[in-house]
């Protein structure tokens, strides 16, 4: 019986150490840092604290003349969509979003909708946000 206590006491030492780490996160998720392409504009999301509730959503344009900036998303699986919100340019192609965006934790298509001088194009992303 002696063998088997140093092995039980560090198998829930090992599980104890996973859970003070899992909990130790604060739950935050890792940001989101995505590219998409169009054949009129090509933009990056950026997302830094993916979770469900109010975000911020940084659209940074690399490629195109966008003047309007707007971002939606969409959980289809589940039959979530919300409301479209509109970026604020902040400076010359780098455009900011706020609001409430992501219902719940799971997979969600983003839809980066933008406007300028080339016209408008519409651009999707898919993000995992967690809680």
């Amino acid at each position: 019986m002696t063998k088997v206590r140093p092995a039980l006491v560090a198998g829930a030492l090992v599980i104890a150490g996973a859970a003070v780490f899992l909990v130790g996160r604060g739950g935050s998720a890792d940001p989101i840092d995505l590219t998409t392409t169009g054949a009129r504009y090509a933009a990056t999301v950026l997302i830094e604290d993916p979770a469900p509730g109010r975000v911020a959503v940084e659209i940074q344009v690399s490629k195109g003349d966008a003047d309007s900036v707007a971002v939606s998303a969409v959980m289809a699986d589940m039959g979530h969509s919300t409301p479209e919100l509109t970026a604020t340019e902040r400076e010359p192609g780098r455009f900011l979003a706020e609001g409430e965006l992501f219902s719940m934790s799971g997979v969600w298509e983003l839809s980066i909708r933008l406007d300028g001088p080339a016209g408008e194009e519409q651009l999707a992303v898919k993000a995992l946000i967690t809680d």
